[in-house]
């Protein structure tokens, strides 16, 4: 298998080298950016498979640039801040974020989040022998060429949307709970993750609903979580 490139874009060299050590000795390829700008060139140069981008950078900061990022690419971005209030965490999250990491942080701790985020983008099936495609009422998801189709049109989603979306595809019409969507997907277990799992499915609503207030495929059960409708 090839060797994985992360890139870490921050503005502290200390810290983008730290990082850096730690990833090269866990088998990756690190490349460094110092600010959002610089991280966008470089993607444009080289191939990456995940991004860890801090918030606060000079030029343009992290929120932006992930902005950026997903207007093309659905690589994972786990995004470091010093900010810890869930409205930040939410906020980096509904742009296209996968994971959020507050400063300070255990440096096994990211790179185990690393690990889980690379493992979802990369691999061909999470849940076991996921069948190479599912389709429910016009909308069609392939595990194995990792696309989405809503009635013939793709629909680019980031990596951790895509999981959401295939396991309830996978298990449609069971419900599942906010922690067990967020233990399956994130693969760890559910700390205060209603808002996390809230906005990931808010935006795979946006992306897969005609009318995402009266959705047609991804139901709430109030009181319980998530389904996908059969």
């Amino acid at each position: 298998m090839e060797q994985l490139t992360v890139m870490v874009a921050d503005d502290d060299k200390e810290i983008r080298d730290g990082i850096s050590i730690y990833l090269k000795n866990e088998g990756f390829q690190a490349i460094g950016a110092s600010n959002g700008q610089e991280a966008l060139e470089l993607l444009d140069k080289q191939q990456v498979h995940l991004v860890i981008m801090d918030v606060m950078m000079p030029q343009l900061d992290g929120i932006h640039a992930t902005f950026k990022i997903r207007e093309q690419r659905n690589i994972p971005i786990i995004m470091l801040s010093a900010r810890s209030e869930d409205s930040d965490k939410i906020h980096g999250l509904s742009i296209g974020a996968d994971d959020y990491v507050t400063k300070p942080f255990h440096p096994m701790e990211l790179m185990a989040r690393v690990k889980s985020q690379l493992r979802r983008y990369v691999t061909l099936g999470n849940y076991g022998e996921a069948a190479k495609s599912m389709e429910i009422d016009g909308l069609v998801l392939d595990s194995q060429a990792k696309t989405v189709l809503v009635d013939g049109v793709e629909i680019r989603m980031t990596p951790t949307e895509f999981n959401i979306t295939e396991l309830l595809m996978k298990y449609a019409g069971r419900v599942f709970s906010i922690g067990e969507i967020y233990e399956r997907v994130w693969r760890e277990p559910a700390y205060n993750a209603e808002n996390i799992v809230a906005v990931h499915i808010r935006k795979i609503r946006e992306k897969i609903e005609l009318d995402p207030k009266n959705p047609r495929y991804v139901k709430v059960v109030w009181g319980i979580g998530y389904k996908m409708e059969k």
